[in-house]
């Protein structure tokens, strides 16, 4: 989408124009969705987490400067709305400390070679916390200290969750590849 189109479709949502805010959806719901999909549970999780960051962009559009990629400030309120949404059903629950990773394989050689389909199915095993943790700070780049802020835990809780979440990852990982080989 060019700067000018994504600029005219952004003053068609500001002035609460259903064709705009139509447009807006059907460019950036998929990119959106992916986001929404590692956060969740259950696909139905992830589209009630799309539908409620979607209104929390129309809402605060006008907040958008224009300065930094568009995408990226949706991202942040789909992440904050998806731990939002963990947070107000108290689904997010602490996990175990280090110690519960200790003797869990090493990464596979082949995890270099992981396709998106299979590190959601991957993530979907885990739980809530773990899988929190994990995208939030692998893939979406974040700390332990801003994690620990955003989820309301110790940093120390934040780096056992992450350390249990590679090591879960690792071992989900290889009984993914045993079932895939077996075929």
């Amino acid at each position: 989408m060019s700067k000018q189109l994504e600029d005219n479709i952004i003053q068609g949502c500001l002035k609460r124009e259903v064709k705009a805010q139509k447009a807006f959806y059907q460019h950036f719901s998929s990119s959106m969705y992916a986001v929404c999909l590692r956060y969740g549970n259950t696909k139905e999780d992830a589209k009630d987490i799309l539908q409620d960051g979607f209104v929390k962009v129309f809402t605060k559009l006008e907040q958008y400067t224009g300065k930094g990629s568009l995408e990226g400030w949706m991202k942040r309120i789909f992440i904050n709305t998806a731990l939002e949404h963990y947070r107000v059903n108290k689904v997010y629950q602490q996990q175990s400390d280090l110690e519960d990773a200790h003797g869990i394989g090493q990464a596979p050689e082949a995890l270099g070679k992981i396709t998106q389909k299979e590190i959601l199915a991957v993530l979907g095993n885990m739980a809530t916390g773990y899988r929190t943790v994990l995208n939030l700070y692998i893939i979406e780049g974040f700390n332990h200290a801003e994690i620990a802020s955003m989820l309301g835990i110790s940093e120390g809780t934040s780096k056992s969750q992450l350390s249990r979440a590679r090591a879960l990852f690792i071992q989900h990982w290889n009984q993914l590849n045993k079932e895939k080989s077996r075929f």
